[in-house]
């Protein structure tokens, strides 16, 4: 059933359901053209999954370092940046290997339906949390600013959450959003520059010595290093875009294309929480001094013109995360919809390029995009009633995010490699996949836990 990308038609919306690839119509033989920046191309994928990483990440990084000592962090974001590449080698080859385009047609193809809806539902449950963050650093942003009382600011985010977040979660293809994407990684670089200068002017911060910097303070538990993990696995955490992204390459994806797209874009991860966890800790300091996110830390300075700049480039780099967030909601919607309509994929494929069931296709279509003004309304409804950060991040980086981006993809390689007859337990592969797969479910039962101790 392997239908190769340069061949489909670019999907609609409602094409979602069987999961192919929303990349460009292409003629066999056809030249493809020489930007380097066209949707399909390695360096503006990799600037798109690299933003749907960094988000509301970034801001709790350096809290969590305070905690834990720089250290302890830097180690934890080089092991997650080289645990986020093996995860998203290992989503490419699964996505090539079955020619599906997103995690629900992989796990229906190569395990069960029943796996298929509760991995949708796990992602769900990411992607909306994720959304729900992202709404609340655009209310921290507006309190920082204008001195805004909870009420405006839950009034702000029920706006913004209309008037942007819903237009943005309508887009067609997760490549549409490259331009933005590229402005917005640009955007969060001035958050950074006003950290720096805060910490230039001002200077280190009296709670802060050698030994607080580099090694965890005495009231760290084990619970602390572990939520420490959680804030790392949701910030490196863009597996749930890896499918569809991998589709979109052009002229022709592969394996060793999705690996350049996830070195460049785990790099550009780690330079930037690496500097702000270090840079943040030097200039707000440890402990009480730390604040929830950076927004916070940074209030202060909120009349220096170029803080407030910063706060508002924060505020459009979130909001253009919203997207890639949304489309895997859309994408198990879809899926639910074709599994009730008792369409098989191929059989969905071929309906979309004949045109044929047109009233079916109508009614996924309208679930579609209701399913993706519903999915911005949760996210608004969550924002509103929660107002820490640090809170969300940590539960979903351990529930959700643990188990998409650690424990799905080396099952999936498992199967795939069962298949084979020179399968063998102790084969180099199987034997790594094993061993993520065990710290996926350590991070998604204990990380959990603790998220929830913590709270």
């Amino acid at each position: 059933m392997e239908m190769k990308p340069k061949d489909m038609e670019v999907c609609s919306q409602d094409s979602t359901a069987s999961g192919c690839s929303s990349t460009e119509s292409l003629s066999v033989g056809s030249s493809i053209p020489s930007n380097k920046f066209r949707r399909g191309g390695i360096l503006p994928t990799a600037v798109c999954l690299s933003k749907a990483a960094i988000g509301a990440g970034v801001l709790s990084v350096a809290a969590h370092g305070a905690e834990v000592g720089a250290v302890y962090q830097m180690v934890c974001l080089i092991l997650g940046g080289l645990l986020t590449l093996a995860s998203i080698r290992m989503i490419a080859n699964a996505s090539l290997e079955t020619g599906c385009w997103s995690y629900e047609d992989i796990c229906e193809e190569l395990f069960h339906p029943a796996m298929s809806l509760f991995t949708g539902f796990i992602n769900v449950c990411n992607c909306l949390g994720s959304a729900a963050g992202y709404l609340i650093v655009c209310g921290q942003v507006f309190q920082v600013i204008f001195q805004a009382d909870d009420r405006a600011r839950s009034i702000f985010v029920v706006l913004v959450g209309v008037f942007v977040c819903g237009p943005l979660a309508l887009a067609k293809h997760v490549g549409f959003m490259r331009h933005l994407a590229a402005i917005s990684v640009g955007a969060l670089l001035l958050l950074v520059a006003s950290v720096v200068w805060y910490w230039a002017k001002h200077g280190i911060d009296e709670s802060v010595d050698v030994e607080s910097f580099l090694l965890p303070g005495s009231g760290a538990t084990v619970f602390t290093y572990m939520n420490s993990i959680n804030n790392m696995v949701f910030a490196y955490n863009n597996q749930f875009n890896v499918p569809q992204l991998t589709g979109e390459l052009t002229p022709a994806p592969s394996v060793h294309k999705m690996t350049k797209v996830a070195l460049l874009s785990t790099s550009l991860c780690f330079l930037l929480y690496g500097s702000v966890s270090i840079f943040g800790v030097l200039a707000f300091g440890v402990g009480d001094n730390q604040k929830d996110t950076l927004i916070l830390d940074l209030m202060p300075a909120r009349k220096e013109w170029h803080v407030v700049l910063s706060l508002f480039a924060v505020m459009f780099s979130v909001l253009t995360c919203f997207q890639f967030h949304v489309y895997p909601i859309r994408q198990f919607s879809a899926y639910a919809v074709r599994k009730l309509r008792g369409l098989p994929a191929k059989a969905a494929e071929e309906e979309e390029v004949t045109g044929d069931g047109c009233c079916g296709r109508s009614l996924a279509r309208w679930l579609d995009i209701a399913c993706a003004l519903g999915s911005v309304a949760v996210a608004i409804l969550i924002a509103v009633v929660v107002t820490s950060l640090r809170t969300i991040l940590d539960f979903i980086g351990a529930f959700a995010s643990a188990y998409i981006s650690y424990v799905v993809p080396p099952l999936w390689i498992l199967a795939l490699r069962r298949k084979g007859k020179d399968f063998s337990w102790l084969a180099p592969e199987i034997l790594f996949s094993l061993a993520l797969l065990s710290l996926g479910v350590f991070f998604f039962v204990f990380g959990t836990y603790s998220a929830i101790k913590a709270a």
